[in-house]
C-alpha cells in the first residue's frame, strides 16, 4: 500500500468516524428531546388530574348548594306567601278607604 492510498484510507477513517460521531450525537440530542417531551407529557397528565379533581370538588360544592336551596324552598314559600297576604291585606285597605 502506497504513503497516498494510506492516507486516503486514513482521511476516509476519519470521515466515517466523524459521521458516526455526528450520528450519535444527533441521537442523544433526538433522546433528550424524547425524554424532555415526556416529561412534558408527565406534567400535563398531573396538571388535568389536578383539574379534575377542582372540577369535581367544585361540581360536588354545586350539588350540595342546590340540595340545601330545596330544603330552604318550604321556608321561603312560606315567607313569600306571608309577604303576598300582607300586600294583599294593604291592597284591600286601600280599596276600602277609598270606597269610604
Amino acid at each position: 500500500m502506497t504513503d497516498d492510498e494510506l492516507r486516503q484510507l486514513i482521511a476516509s477513517n476519519a470521515r466515517a468516524i466523524q459521521a458516526a460521531a455526528d450520528e450519535r450525537s444527533e441521537l442523544r440530542q433526538v433522546m433528550l428531546d424524547a425524554a424532555d417531551e415526556r416529561a412534558q407529557l408527565r406534567q400535563g397528565m398531573f396538571d388535568l388530574q389536578q383539574a379534575i379533581l377542582k372540577l369535581t370538588e367544585i361540581q360536588g360544592g354545586i350539588a350540595n348548594l342546590l340540595s340545601r336551596l330545596d330544603e330552604d324552598r318550604p321556608t321561603i314559600l312560606r315567607k313569600l306567601n306571608t309577604i303576598e297576604n300582607k300586600v294583599d291585606q294593604l291592597l284591600e285597605r286601600q280599596n276600602d278607604d277609598r270606597s269610604s
